[in-house]
């Protein structure tokens, strides 16, 4: 069992953000501290709030490392993809010389950086650099060559 002082000044601060963080995993993980601050032994801390007794010594200890900035802390996982590396010189490519096809783009991201991607993924790398896919129109069978050509020049 992990023995935590809290300060008063602390003690103010987790009062008030245990129902006004703008996070609810930090309104949890003060509402722990709070509960903790009253004496209560872990397994009943967890029993109130829903969570396993690992998860109340883990953010006890997260207090008692780095105090209340440690509780705030995000730890998500957000990796991060190879292509954003090569993202300002395949867009730079991709303006200069647009392709038809997904299918297209997969080949010349291959050929230019060596990384290999599927059709899915290609897709959302383009969309983050802001290209969309053409929407393509078709020209009448039976359209006056001659026609267009003086509506070209006309207008």
């Amino acid at each position: 069992m992990i023995n935590v002082t809290f300060s008063e000044h602390d003690l103010n601060v987790i009062d008030y953000e245990r129902f006004n963080h703008p996070m609810p995993y930090v309104q949890r993980r003060m509402e722990i501290l709070w509960l903790k601050s009253k004496g209560l032994p872990h397994k009943q801390i967890a029993d109130l709030a829903g969570i396993c007794v690992n998860t109340v010594t883990k953010y006890l200890e997260l207090y008692h490392r780095g105090g209340l900035d440690e509780i705030r802390k995000e730890n998500y996982y957000r990796p991060e993809s190879e292509l954003l590396k090569h993202s300002e010189s395949l867009e730079k490519y991709f303006r200069e010389h647009p392709v038809s096809s997904i299918s297209e783009a997969i080949t010349i991201i291959e050929k230019l950086t060596g990384i290999q991607r599927k059709k899915t993924q290609v897709r959302v790398f383009l969309r983050k650099l802001g290209m969309r896919p053409r929407k393509v129109g078709s020209v009448p069978s039976g359209a006056d060559p001659i026609a267009q050509e003086e509506y070209k020049k006309n207008s």
